[in-house]
């Protein structure tokens, strides 16, 4: 835990404090820093955490779960300055920057935590497994976000209970802590329905949870090499593989983009909004200068078999978004010698697609997701 910057406060009693900071966004420690407990009033606290000055909690845990909703009931009804509605790229970086400034003043109620991952206030429920899970082995004290431990323990309930995915007859899929969880299920469903160009062999780039490498295998794919560079996706989808019984057909291989060889399918479902993450937590989501998607696409032709397919799973999201073009997307499979053999597209049926009070809902309306069938040209 030694990468980790220390953190001081003193207590109420004048007793000083230090213990290892905790954000899986990255975010560097505040620089403020003063004891609250069960008398304080969320005006004090909403006035001190926007002027940035964090709160070390001291009193009653759950108190402190209603501190923060209180907090977050104060931002959202925050006045808000009567605007023409933006262009769709605004909208975006408008609907961005306030999720920012909501993270960052929601992030300053703090909760320490022992080596072992308790935690010593009243009413404090037990996170110490959630926390081995997200953080690995404890070790020395540290601290937290508040908002950031409700993350860690709603992703242990996830990772405990799974999500069950049609295309696999409803087994489950249990994403760990940190990894993109299949709860759209559109582009699982475009998967299991295209058609095998052979069931010999396929790569799966970017295997996350491990669902796209699973639904191949229960297809009838004989092997299938899935790939990532994250330490989590790869242990995450290892078990999911195992615990569905494909092991034996899927081989979980750390690599950037492709493994070595051909294979007569190829598949990937990169993030889809060219966008720069703010934390490791949406490396699934956003991929800065479409960077994922041109390294698949210009590497394509080179790793498939003769007479194969790469199937390319892609929103459009970011097309109504203005942060690219549907020109572009063409000029780049066609300057990676790449064809468009066929499309299968669907629209998306989450609830913010048809939610009108979203700020993007024009966009989410309008999204389509698509799996493109690419050949290399002749």
């Amino acid at each position: 835990m030694t990468a980790f910057p220390e953190f001081h406060w003193t207590d109420a009693d004048g007793v000083e404090h230090v213990a290892r900071w905790r954000s899986e966004a990255g975010s560097p420690p505040p620089r403020r820093a003063v004891v609250a407990d069960d008398r304080t009033t969320a005006d004090i606290a909403y006035r001190l955490a926007c002027e940035g000055t964090s709160l070390v909690w001291q009193g009653d845990f759950q108190n402190a779960r209603q501190l923060l909703q209180a907090l977050a009931r104060r931002i959202e009804r925050r006045p808000k300055k009567a605007k023409p509605a933006a262009a769709p790229g605004d909208a975006f970086n408008l609907h961005r920057m306030a999720q920012a400034q909501r993270a960052r003043t929601l992030g300053m109620l703090l909760i320490p935590l022992e080596a072992d991952y308790s935690i010593a206030l009243r009413r404090a429920p037990d996170l110490r497994a959630a926390c081995e899970e997200a953080y690995g082995a404890g070790g020395e004290r540290s601290i937290a976000s508040l908002r950031e431990l409700l993350g860690i323990v709603g992703a242990h309930e996830w990772r405990k209970k799974g999500v069950p995915v049609a295309a696999l007859g409803g087994e489950r899929i249990h994403p760990h802590y940190g990894v993109f969880s299949p709860v759209r299920g559109e582009y699982v469903e475009l998967v299991a329905r295209a058609p095998l160009p052979s069931t010999s062999l396929a790569f799966d780039i970017g295997v996350g949870t491990g669902v796209l490498a699973a639904v191949l295998a229960s297809r009838g794919v004989e092997r299938v090499v899935a790939t990532d560079q994250d330490k989590r996706a790869l242990a995450c989808a290892a078990e999911n593989v195992a615990r569905l019984g494909y092991a034996q057909q899927v081989e979980i291989v750390e690599a950037d983009l492709f493994p070595d060889g051909r294979a007569p399918l190829v598949v990937c479902n990169p993030p889809w909004v060219p966008a720069r993450p703010s934390s490791p937590l949406e490396y699934a989501v956003y991929d800065p200068d479409s960077r994922m998607l041109r390294g698949f696409l210009s590497g394509l032709a080179a790793h498939l078999a003769p007479g194969g397919e790469g199937w390319l799973i892609l929103s459009d999201f970011a097309e109504h978004l203005g942060l690219r073009t549907r020109d572009e997307l063409l000029g780049w499979i066609d300057a990676a010698g790449l064809a468009v053999v066929g499309r299968d597209d669907v629209k998306p049926a989450h609830p913010k697609a048809s939610d009108p009070t979203d700020p993007l809902h024009r966009a989410r309306a309008a999204e389509t997701t698509s799996l493109w069938r690419l050949a290399a040209r002749n």
